[in-house]
């Protein structure tokens, strides 16, 4: 998860971390990361493979900003 400019959070998976927050921070990640960047990592987890990735993702944007500030600072809602 990484935190965008404007404060808002954005979920995505990849493989190469680095070279995704390297796209979002120069236009060419997301179209949102790319209105509203630049980017900062502000929380990740590795999963075993991509399907397992993308269940996580769609469940952490499904939750609220409150929900997942709790998330990034550890605490169970």
């Amino acid at each position: 998860m990484v935190r965008c400019a404007n404060g808002a959070y954005y979920t995505g998976i990849t493989k190469d971390l680095k070279r995704r927050i390297k796209a979002h921070n120069s236009g060419k990640g997301a179209k949102y990361t790319a209105a509203f960047g630049p980017v900062e990592l502000v929380w990740q987890r590795k999963r075993k493979d991509r399907s397992a990735a993308s269940v996580l993702e769609a469940e952490i944007k499904k939750l609220s900003r409150a929900d997942k500030e709790r998330l990034l600072h550890g605490k169970k809602s």
